[in-house]
């Protein structure tokens, strides 16, 4: 069987946009400053894989106050969930594919 490597996308290539997919496909959401920990990393890095996701409509995002500070919620889109389990599934096919 061979590999369609066309599933395999670009975004997910980035090892800080495959750790915030990862973490929003088996939560509802996340947010910035508890990424920021889980994920460790700057704000700015942070920030800037959070837009490439994004512009690619993978992320939708929600802001509001908690008191009088700023929240940022974030969460995976259908269109984000589908082209990251795409991802996943063409991995593992050519992981499966090695081992013969």
């Amino acid at each position: 069987m061979k590999v369609d490597f066309s599933k395999l996308d670009k975004a997910f290539e980035n090892r800080v946009r495959l750790q915030i997919m990862s973490v929003l496909m088996v939560n509802e959401s996340y947010d910035f400053t508890s990424l920021k920990d889980l994920l460790d990393v700057t704000d700015g890095n942070l920030a800037s894989n959070l837009k490439a996701l994004e512009k690619e409509e993978y992320i939708t995002i929600h802001k509001s106050f908690v008191g009088k500070k700023p929240n940022t919620n974030y969460q995976a889109s259908a269109k984000g969930k589908k082209a990251f389990t795409d991802h996943l599934n063409a991995l593992e096919q050519l992981i499966k594919q090695q081992k013969k």
